[in-house]
């Protein structure tokens, strides 16, 4: 597997502007009745808006769906993106009381194809299973479990992926390149659609996946206090809160602990359902005397036969190999190791699905990911063809579902710390005490362990009377929702914090 830099990992899925963005202006008009003129050098077309009616169990839903882009401007009015964006909305509801969810990916560099056909919208592409091929078929199905039920939804597509682009020039890419770029970049988008479609008085809800999740903080506390926006609730899914704490470099102890009760669920799987309960001792364990002896050092041979000899029970790795590792095992060895017998690699994104290694006799073996490089083909081409064929959109060029080159180009900032937004989570919950949060993982996700957004939630207090802030783990790796058990009850959960969000916002509006 090719070695990922330190904050590159989330493929999914710092420095300020030196000029903010500003939008075009536009009567605000519904999206069905506005004409949206193309520029003579956009390559965009203007945007599709079509009906449709979804024959679901027990139900029918019949909706709206946008496809089309928005242009980002300088303050001089001049082009800098064009960002691309799909929007299913419900023709049967009351826009001010409607809810509106915006949703992205993480990478950085992925599109938000993953949320839009694996999870929330209304079309489907079935990946589940113990392999994942590029010739599966791209055909969708309805989503029983589509969110369309309880909110409309807003799929962004950032610059460089899907269709959008940069057509500023370099400096433009670099900005919107960046953590803060990307979220003035968004946040600009967020206001423009809002204000378009009349939708300012709607409750308004986000949703990002891996990198995705690590953007909602940010997002929402720049629309907070930059653009007089105020998100109801945040989806985090899968996300990384604190990049410190998923760091590949086996020598910091809190990340290595962070990951381990994820490797005792990959040996669990094998065997059964995973629950929390179930792993409880290997959690108590993680953050208790395996962290003490991980920061007594390998100098402390005791330490040392200590966690080999716990690590090795509760991840079924042979003996010798957590010995010689010091019970400090990595993401590409546990890959490979935790099938050793049967010659196949497990995906980092999924334990529980694997496939051939290439190189079984070497050492060292380069292979492809069996969940985030097994899933592209089938989820592009269902993309491309639900866009053209299904929404009537007709974009010309490369569709990037998850773009290297804006990965490898990412500004992260200066300074010693690793890039986080746990402090921005505090200030958006702390600043609005009706502001839900409910973050979600797989047990079996070696990317983005369950446990370190535990720990990290751990230090954040409650901000108020009640609890806004939760964590639910399901059956399954970082993409999680392909499981039909666990996408039930993924969706179950967010209509919870849907439920509860709106509650709280309806008894403010009376006081």
């Amino acid at each position: 597997m090719t070695r990922m830099s330190r904050f590159s990992l989330l493929a999914a899925l710092c420095l300020s502007l030196t000029a903010p963005f500003t939008l075009q202006a536009q009567e605000a008009r519904p999206a069905a009745e506005r004409p949206e003129p193309r520029r003579p050098d956009a390559q965009l077309p203007p945007e599709s808006v079509t009906r449709h009616t979804l024959e679901l169990p027990g139900r029918t839903l019949r909706f709206i769906a946008t496809a089309g882009s928005l242009t980002l401007t300088d303050p001089q009015g001049a082009p800098q993106a064009e960002i691309g964006f799909t929007a299913y909305t419900r023709e049967d509801a009351d826009p001010a009381t409607r809810p509106v969810t915006f949703a992205v990916n993480g990478g950085p560099g992925a599109s938000s194809a993953y949320l839009h056909l694996l999870a929330v919208g209304p079309w489907r592409l079935p990946l589940d299973g113990p392999t994942i091929n590029p010739s599966a078929s791209p055909g969708l199905v309805p989503n029983a479990e589509t969110w369309l039920e309880f909110t409309d939804l807003v799929f962004i597509d950032p610059p460089g992926t899907g269709y959008s682009r940069i057509v500023g020039g370099d400096q433009v890419r670099e900005r919107f390149y960046s953590i803060q770029g990307d979220i003035d970049g968004l946040a600009a988008f967020v206001m423009r659609w809002l204000k378009e479609n009349n939708r300012l008085q709607s409750p308004k809800f986000f949703a990002g996946e891996s990198y995705g999740g690590f953007r909602g903080p940010l997002l929402a506390q720049k629309l907070q206090s930059d653009q007089g926006i105020g998100f109801s609730g945040l989806v985090l899914v899968s996300p990384v809160l604190d990049f410190a704490w998923i760091d590949q470099d086996v020598t910091d102890p809190w990340a290595v602990a962070a990951r381990l009760p994820s490797a005792a669920a990959a040996a669990m799987s094998d065997r059964g359902p995973v629950t929390r309960e179930a792993l409880a001792e290997a959690e108590r364990y993680a953050s208790g005397e395996y962290l003490v002896d991980l920061i007594r050092g390998v100098q402390d041979k005791e330490a040392v036969e200590r966690v080999a000899r716990r690590v090795t029970e509760l991840t079924g790795l042979d003996a010798d190999l957590v010995r010689r590792l010091a019970g400090r095992i990595d993401v590409t060895t546990l890959q490979r190791e935790l099938r050793r017998g049967s010659s196949t690699v497990v995906s980092a994104y999924d334990t529980n699905v694997s496939g051939a290694d290439p190189n079984p006799t070497n050492y060292m073996s380069r292979y492809e990911d069996p969940v985030l490089d097994g899933m592209t083909a089938p989820l592009t081409s269902a993309t491309i063809d639900h866009l053209t064929r299904t929404l009537n959109y007709k974009a010309e060029g490369r569709y990037n579902l998850l773009n290297g080159g804006v990965n490898q180009a990412w500004r992260w900032g200066g300074g010693r710390d690793a890039p986080e937004s746990v402090e921005e989570l505090r200030q958006a919950m702390a600043l609005d005490g009706n502001l839900r949060v409910l973050v979600t993982h797989g047990f079996t996700d070696l990317v983005t362990p369950y446990y370190a957004s535990q720990l990290i939630m751990n230090q954040i207090p409650d901000l108020g009377p009640e609890k806004r802030l939760s964590l639910e783990v399901y059956e399954g790796g970082h993409m999680f929702y392909s499981r039909q058990d666990s996408r039930q009850a993924f969706r179950d959960d967010v209509r919870r914090l849907f439920e509860e969000a709106l509650q709280a916002r309806a008894a403010s509006n009376r006081d």
